[in-house]
């Protein structure tokens, strides 16, 4: 009866078990070594700094949030819509596939500076919004193409030989089997989504754009490192938040067929 209540509950207990272990070590040796806070502040100093600064930085969040979920829905929109003209068209996967390429294999940092010129300071969030579709859109484009090209071959002839059309051997076929891939990629597009818009606001430079980011470098140059801190905690808890919302989607939407979420019966 231990045994089983312990199995159900160790997944969360031992979790929070060393994280509170982890903040008591941090808090003791702060100030048994007695280190600097602006080197590295115990997390009392990290929490009042929550209490201080959290109506603003929440406001900073919400900033990072909504670039973050727009760009993540842009790409999760272009790329599933381009993977599957690839798949229909190979002709249009032939001349686009290297510029998709293109986009991945090049570093945000160093075109950050031209989208930014190209769209004006004066609407930096949209430049920040493009580098983060940037960053997340080609996972969605390689998994939906994969995933569309992944179909078992039998079942293929099969849908031909009783004369099914295109639109059936997508909807009944090529798509189920496509979704577990996409989904992969949307739990990959998802964070990679938040990462772009943090490195495209660290790259902006720029005081106009208010998110997190912005907030991080603001408390570096003031050497207000527990805030510092406080705005890594919100960026890591959304990022974590993010995570979880396309896991449960991925559950939802396989869990009554796919193997990957179907429960063993032994």
């Amino acid at each position: 009866m231990i045994g089983a209540v312990w199995s159900k509950h160790s997944r969360w207990v031992l979790p929070v078990a060393a994280g509170i272990a982890f903040l008591a070590f941090w808090e003791w040796s702060v100030a048994a070594w007695k280190i600097p806070k602006f080197v590295l502040p115990a997390p009392s100093l990290i929490a009042m700094a929550f209490w201080n600064d959290g109506p603003s930085l929440l406001g900073s969040l919400w900033f990072t949030t909504r670039v973050t979920v727009v760009a993540f829905l842009a790409a999760v929109v272009t790329g599933m819509t381009l993977g599957v003209l690839f798949t229909l068209n190979r002709t249009i996967e032939r001349t686009l596939w290297p510029y998709a390429v293109v986009l991945q294999v090049t570093p945000v940092v160093a075109i950050a500076p031209l989208i930014i010129i190209w769209i004006g300071l004066d609407r930096l969030w949209l430049a920040l919004l493009i580098l983060a579709w940037i960053v997340a859109f080609f996972p969605i484009l390689s998994n939906t193409t994969i995933g569309l090209s992944s179909a078992d071959h039998g079942l293929k002839n099969l849908f031909d030989l009783y004369g099914a059309s295109g639109w059936k051997k997508f909807r009944y076929l090529q798509l189920p089997s496509a979704l577990p891939y996409i989904l992969g990629g949307v739990r990959v597009s998802s964070g990679l989504a938040l990462i772009g818009a943090v490195v495209a606001e660290f790259a902006a430079g720029s005081g106009s754009a208010t998110g997190l980011a912005w907030r991080i470098i603001e408390s570096g140059n003031m050497l207000n490192v527990p805030r510092m801190f406080a705005a890594l905690l919100m960026l890591s808890a959304f990022g974590i938040v993010l995570f979880y919302a396309t896991m449960w989607l991925q559950w939802a939407l396989l869990h009554r067929w796919h193997e990957s979420e179907v429960k063993r019966e032994n």
